[in-house]
């Protein structure tokens, strides 16, 4: 797991890689855009380059973020993994949810959000528009809003629209989860078909993901091997 850092002249750093972090991190939960092309890559990082691309908002939002919660360091799954690895990308799958969940916050990213202030209950238009967002469709965010301990969203103006704790009944209404899961409850609690069922609504873009996406969830590790397809994905998800 290599971490970022905000140094102080406003660029970011990466640390190497780190097999159990002890120091405290931040780690960004958000939605890929349309154009992956605009997100913001290790390669990027190690050349310097990547500070025009649409994605490198999202760096900078997670970096201050952090530094005003008092973190130094912090984790964005674009940049913090070699996506040409392989081998790194099939261990970063089958920990994502060790990460999110040792994390000390956990940053949700709406980037299709633009309210400004907290959610208000009382206010359709604003609880609508939170429930809307893309963020709650998408496979890989689930371990994102049940793993990390503290989960604060924010708009895609940077502006904090509650957390896990505070928005907890909104929550439930949009994703279906029951409020003990999202409370931190222990995952074997809830029957495995159960915890799948929580993925029942969302997608991912490659068909495998959407049972990767569910391995901490469920508490298993498999092989990462694209190209076998979802139903041969979730058969392994049998066997174990």
């Amino acid at each position: 797991m290599r971490l970022l850092k905000l140094e102080a002249n406003g660029e970011f750093s990466l640390t190497n890689d780190i097999t159990y972090p002890t120091t405290p991190y931040a780690i960004l939960s958000h939605t890929w855009g349309d154009n992956a092309e605009e997100e913001v890559t290790f390669a990027d990082l190690k050349d310097g380059s990547g500070k025009t691309k649409n994605g490198y908002t999202k760096l900078r939002f997670c970096g201050q973020q952090a530094a005003r919660d008092g973190l130094q360091y912090f984790w964005v799954d674009t940049c913090c993994i070699n996506q040409s690895n392989s081998t790194e990308v099939s261990e970063a799958i089958n920990s994502m949810f060790r990460w999110y969940l040792k994390a000390a916050k956990c940053y949700v990213y709406l980037a299709d959000v633009g309210i400004r202030g907290q959610i208000d209950p009382s206010l359709k238009s604003s609880e609508a528009a939170f429930g809307n967002s893309r963020w709650f469709t998408r496979g890989w965010t689930l371990q994102e809003l049940i793993a990390p301990p503290v989960v604060d969203f924010f708009s895609s103006n940077g502006n904090r629209l509650g957390n896990k704790k505070s928005l907890e009944e909104q929550i439930h209404k949009i994703t279906g989860i029951p409020v003990l899961a999202l409370r931190g409850w222990p995952l074997s609690d809830f029957s495995f078909d159960e915890r799948l069922l929580w993925a029942r609504n969302r997608n991912t873009k490659r068909d495998e993901d959407l049972a990767y996406s569910l391995l901490g969830i469920v508490d298993i590790s498999i092989a990462i091997i694209y190209g076998e397809g979802k139903e041969k994905a979730f058969s392994d998800f049998e066997r174990r």
